[in-house]
């Protein structure tokens, strides 16, 4: 990855998380295929790692769970 490319990815990554729902601990989610499109499904997985939340896919949507908190599937 270039260094133009992997600044892209950072700003995009920022913008990402600087939304007010990561900040109250809340829900986000992304299409897959944008996050493949625009850094790539291992960086967003390893981006949502790094700041300890949980990730689900489904439905073709990245669902990321922002807090660090246990995660229990009622359903």
């Amino acid at each position: 990855m270039d260094m133009a490319t992997a600044d892209d990815t950072e700003r995009w990554l920022d913008h990402l998380f600087s939304a007010k729902a990561v900040a109250r601990g809340g829900v986000i989610r992304r299409s897959v295929a944008w996050v493949e499109h625009e850094i790539g499904r291992e960086r967003f997985i390893g981006a949502v790692a790094e700041r300890g939340f949980s990730l689900l896919e489904c439905g073709g949507q990245f669902v990321v769970i922002c807090q660090r908190g246990p995660i229990r599937r009622l359903l």
